[in-house]
């Protein structure tokens, strides 16, 4: 089941699509990552995978068109980590409120500068976000929060991706929370190599069905 959603946030709306299996055992938001949307072809490919492990998913924009279009312009938007995160939220308590998915236990899973968001929005929000996943992520840029989150945390970075393995190297660091940085074999920055994302939806499932399902 596909539900269009659209969720109130910061004097603006954010469009989203929710597709709920009949037999959700729960449910993970995405936080895209930067000049993206929730068209993501990537985080649509993951999202389709976890579906097929009974999980919900909920993709939805970040920026609403007007934001989008000066973003891409300026990339202003983007790097908004303090903008963006309350967003996240409003979408993680979307999803905790609506009626084909309440009571179903909820992750994020973030991508690029999307992963900070996910974390800020962890660290905030404990109660309503009980795991985590980054993808090429940038956890660095969720800051001080790093130490506050308490959801289960998987890292998953390229292996030919050395500066962003550094920089998930240092953020695991700041993490108390249970966590643990993946290197994808073989794989860039965007996972477009054979079998690469493929291996990012297998790490993603298994992590969201140990911390979610198993509930």
């Amino acid at each position: 089941m596909t539900v269009p959603v659209t969720i109130p946030s910061g004097g603006t709306e954010l469009s989203g699509d929710l597709v709920v299996p009949a037999d959700a055992v729960g449910a993970v938001v995405f936080a895209h990552g930067s000049g993206s949307s929730r068209f993501s072809s990537r985080n649509r490919a993951v999202a389709r995978s976890l579906q097929d492990r009974r999980l919900a998913t909920l993709l939805f924009d970040l920026l609403d068109e007007n934001e989008d279009r000066y973003d891409r312009q300026t990339a202003r938007h983007r790097f908004d980590i303090d903008m963006l995160t309350p967003r996240l939220v409003r979408a993680l308590e979307h999803v905790a409120g609506h009626a084909a998915t309440a009571g179903l236990p909820i992750a994020a899973f973030g991508a690029s500068t999307g992963a900070a968001v996910a974390l800020r929005a962890a660290a905030q929000r404990p109660d309503l976000v009980r795991a985590v996943v980054s993808r090429g992520g940038r956890p660095d840029l969720a800051g001080d929060d790093l130490a506050n989150v308490r959801a289960p945390t998987l890292l998953l970075v390229g292996e030919r991706d050395p500066e962003v393995i550094t920089l998930n190297q240092q953020a695991a660091t700041q993490l108390s929370a249970e966590h643990e940085l993946r290197v994808v074999p073989g794989a860039t920055h965007l996972f477009e190599e054979a079998g690469a994302l493929e291996q990012v939806a297998d790490h993603a499932g298994e992590w969201f069905e140990r911390h979610l399902a198993g509930e």
